[in-house]
């Protein structure tokens, strides 16, 4: 079954969103699989703890689905070895996704450096543009951004409507805490990335994440970028609402 979101009404979005309220996230995971063809709803992951219980939660309700992932070139080896494992654990199409600018090409064109000297803009070419290229033959976006993580995603829903990807945007962690999603990882097994025992609660490019102190470690989003006012990549922002 496919179904069309053309002529969705926030009251459309509203309705999912108490309906998956009281629910656990295999409610909308099998939602999405039911209103949309298998190969136009990818989940997106940067290996991290959530991204690792979305990815249980996927198999089970959706095995074979398609879990991408955007390699800027400078991700820890750590991350890596992680997606090497999880291949291997779960039952399911991980796949890259790439720019297509090299590191060559990008500090010729826009500077050694652009992560120190312009983040915003190396964020752009090497995560949010790529990201908008692969979904854009796509119809549903899966992500596991939990309210708790952040200012930015407090108000995240389980069902939403992507204006800068054009995909309805599906968040079936959106309620969890941390403290849920590590139970979670310790219930079942699960493998996650061992940066976060070493002083790492959020895990991007090696340029722009730092290991942080201890008093900074309940902090979900602490480490990256943490010496500017940055929070986001830009992934998860939408454009504001013309006047």
């Amino acid at each position: 079954m496919s179904v069309s979101t053309n002529n969705w009404t926030d009251e459309d979005f509203a309705a999912l969103n108490a309906r998956f309220e009281p629910r656990p996230p295999q409610a909308p995971l099998e939602w999405v699989f039911d209103a949309f063809e298998m190969e136009t709803a990818v989940m997106g992951s940067g290996f991290g703890a959530s991204g690792v219980v979305l990815m249980h939660f996927l198999e089970r309700v959706q095995p074979g689905a398609t879990v991408f992932y955007l390699d800027t070139d400078v991700l820890f080896p750590e991350t890596y070895n992680l997606r090497d494992r999880l291949t291997a654990r779960f039952d399911l199409n991980i796949v890259r996704v790439h720019s297509g600018l090299s590191l060559d090409d990008q500090a010729e064109e826009h500077g050694e450096k652009l992560w120190e000297d312009n983040p915003d803009k190396c964020c752009f070419l090497r995560k949010v543009k790529p990201l908008r290229q692969y979904l854009a033959d796509k119809s549903a976006w899966l992500t596991a951004i939990r309210r708790d993580q952040s200012p930015t995603r407090a108000d995240a829903e389980y069902v939403e409507w992507s204006d800068a990807n054009e995909v309805v945007k599906v968040n079936p962690l959106a309620d969890w805490t941390e403290d849920d999603i590590w139970n979670h990882i310790d219930r079942h097994n699960l493998p996650y990335n061992p940066l976060h025992n070493e002083g790492y609660p959020s895990i991007g490019c090696m340029p722009c994440t730092d290991r942080v102190e201890e008093e900074e470690a309940d902090d979900p989003r602490a480490g990256r970028w943490s010496d500017t006012d940055k929070k986001e990549c830009g992934l998860h922002l939408e454009p504001e609402p013309a006047e």
